[in-house]
């Protein structure tokens, strides 16, 4: 005979819970039984708009069709990120979802474009990749055998409520209410139920604790304990608001320094989403208000969403009965559009290690192990942008130059500095292109390059370079501009 159902409860809507009960329905069919609590006089936080390329095989796992996903979320295209005054108040560089060049199995592209340097050659290493000229330009289209490599920028509102609609297609039953208690088993201490305004109780074997910065299962019940990382990541405050669209949307999401934090402009096909990311104990809120809505585009169609936060992660994302998805787990501020995918990566590691009757303590401390690691990947990638820098016109990036960073941090500089070798561990999300783009982008520039790219003659070289600038220029003159492939692939519904 087959097990029984396990009973899984989430609490809490939004992105997380929609994403946590849509893909293990989907996956798990008969052999789970979910619910999910959420309250409508409970608001989101709902800022997550911009998200990473990992997305787009995430909606592919669950089946999704590309374009109805696109319409329905009113997404756009995203080749990438543009930083503008990180490096220096006046300076600018592309980080690319593309691959730069072609590289050799022992040594990336960039060794042949720095031996190139000492031979004459003057060309920017952004020019021998197609994703970031295509965005420079304006331009978007899938490509032949999915060679463009692209995320989207979406409404992170709408895109829960297209979850909510395929996971009550697959079973998942939604229960409307407001926690009231957390009830914990007096023997073992797990979570029995969520109790619910009203009395109405939500029994389970596994609870998935969606509440976001709230965290009232995993922190309010459990004290599963967090650590906060603000002395490296010191931005604790971020004001978000969304303004009408006055141009074409561009394939990019733009992230502008100043000098207590950066401003992040996403630009979707029915308006644009805004906000600024602070250090207090620089800037106040109503200084950092100004700033923000004297810096947008477009008359503001929304009340600003205060927010405050506590970088970091939670000490043990999945303790006893409890996993914690979203923010509930930690928090990585948006720079590099990380927190959607770190959603993703919870929702399918639980997947793949989801319990079959009894929870199995090596799977938690694997979760853990797992989670942690993708947290501290993605921490130390964050403060490169903001340590190595050549900044010192205010106290805060006084600050960010002069911290100690973590010592794999320190390491991965060194080496690149150095030698110009990249190297990734343990399905680190950020690839070798991506750390090369911000490097060189802040301002590093290795002293050495590997010695196969010296192998090459100078019109060996030549060619190399001048072919593989000649296909991307050729590739991104065939793409339609951005707006119009959007217009005619997903268009949305603008109401």
């Amino acid at each position: 005979m087959s097990a029984a159902p396990v009973r899984v409860v989430i609490a809490g809507g939004g992105t997380a819970g929609w994403m946590a009960a849509a893909a293990i329905a989907r996956a798990m069919g008969r052999t789970v039984e979910v619910v999910l609590v959420e309250s409508e006089a409970i608001g989101t936080v709902g800022v997550g708009e911009s998200t990473i390329p990992p997305l787009v095989t995430y909606n592919r796992l669950l089946g999704i069709n590309e374009a109805e996903f696109m319409a329905a979320t009113a997404a756009t295209f995203k080749l990438g990120i543009l930083f503008e005054g990180w490096k220096t108040a006046d300076s600018r560089y592309f980080h690319s979802f593309g691959i730069t060049g072609r590289d050799h199995w022992a040594a990336g592209f960039q060794h042949y474009w720095l031996n190139g340097l000492t031979r004459g050659h003057d060309r920017p290493y952004d020019d021998y990749c197609t994703e970031l000229v295509a965005a420079l330009q304006g331009k978007f289209a899938h490509l032949p055998g999915d060679a463009t490599n692209y995320a989207y920028q979406l409404d992170s509102a709408r895109y829960a409520r297209f979850l909510r609609t395929m996971a009550e297609r697959d079973g998942v039953t939604r229960i409307e209410g407001r926690i009231a208690q957390v009830e914990l088993d007096a023997e073992t201490g797990d979570i029995a139920a969520l109790r619910l305004d009203g009395g109405r109780r939500a029994t389970g074997d596994l609870f998935l604790d969606c509440t976001g910065f709230r965290a009232l299962l995993i922190e309010g019940a459990l004290h599963a304990g967090y650590d906060d990382w603000t002395h490296w990541l010191p931005c604790d405050a971020a004001i978000a608001l969304q303004t009408e669209s006055v141009g074409p949307p561009l394939p990019y999401t733009r992230a502008t320094a100043h000098d207590a934090g950066w401003q992040w402009r996403i630009p979707l096909q029915h308006r644009v989403g805004n906000g600024i990311v602070y250090c207090s104990r620089y800037l106040d809120r109503d200084a950092a208000f100004d700033r923000l809505t004297g810096n947008v585009e477009g008359a503001v169609l929304t009340e600003p969403n205060f927010l405050r936060f506590t970088t970091g992660a939670r000490r043990r994302q999945w303790y006893r009965n409890c996993v914690a998805i979203g923010l509930s787990g930690g928090f990585m501020e948006p720079l590099e559009s990380t927190s959607i995918h770190l959603i993703q990566r919870a929702v399918l590691r639980l997947i793949r290690l989801f319990p079959q009757g009894r929870i199995s303590p090596a799977d938690v401390t694997e979760f853990n192990d797992q989670q942690r690691q993708d947290m501290e990947q993605i921490r130390d990638f964050l403060i490169l942008h903001y340590n190595v820098t050549d900044r010192r016109d205010s106290p805060f990036w006084r600050q960010c130059a002069n911290m100690d960073v973590p010592e794999t941090l320190a390491q991965k500089i060194g080496l690149f500095r150095q030698t110009g070798r990249v190297f990734r561990r343990n399905e680190e999300l950020f690839g070798e292109n991506s750390w090369v783009q911000v490097m060189m982008g802040q301002g590093i520039v290795p002293e050495r390059h590997h010695p196969l790219a010296a192998k090459l003659t100078d019109d060996e070289l030549d060619r190399l370079l001048s072919t593989l600038r000649r296909q991307v220029i050729d590739t991104v003159a065939t793409m339609p501009p951005h707006g119009d492939y959007v217009a005619r692939y997903c268009p949305a519904d603008r109401s």
